[in-house]
């Protein structure tokens, strides 16, 4: 499929698909005159590297990741590295971490929501 078909069906911009191919996250083929020319299986691989992304995944990080996952399901395979799975548990707790600060100011916005809403009537 075209660049433009992929951004469309992923919802990802063909400037981000370039960049993710410079990046060395996505691959494909050229055709005689040159256009991209993507398989079925870059809209599965593009959705992970944006999910990887939107987790806080840096794109060195995701080149090395991607290898380690099935592209049908996502899931993981056997070929993580004893470096890698230390790495990715790094950020696992660093994820677990903005979580853990996400729900405390979320706590802090309910207090004072509460304290405003309970004060106004």
């Amino acid at each position: 499929m075209r660049i433009g078909e992929l951004a469309e069906r992923t919802a990802v911009s063909e400037r981000s698909l370039r960049y993710y191919e410079k990046q060395g996250l996505l691959h494909a083929d050229r055709t005689a005159g040159g256009h991209r020319d993507y398989p079925e299986a870059a809209v599965d691989r593009v959705v992970h590297i944006q999910e990887l992304f939107a987790a806080g995944l840096c794109s060195a990080k995701i080149v090395q990741l991607l290898p380690c996952m099935r592209d049908q399901d996502g899931g993981p395979s056997e070929t993580a590295t004893p470096w890698l799975v230390d790495e990715l548990t790094e950020e696992r707790a660093r994820i677990d971490r903005q979580v853990a600060d996400l729900l405390r100011a979320r706590e802090v916005l309910n207090e004072v929501i509460t304290a405003a809403t309970g004060a106004s009537r």
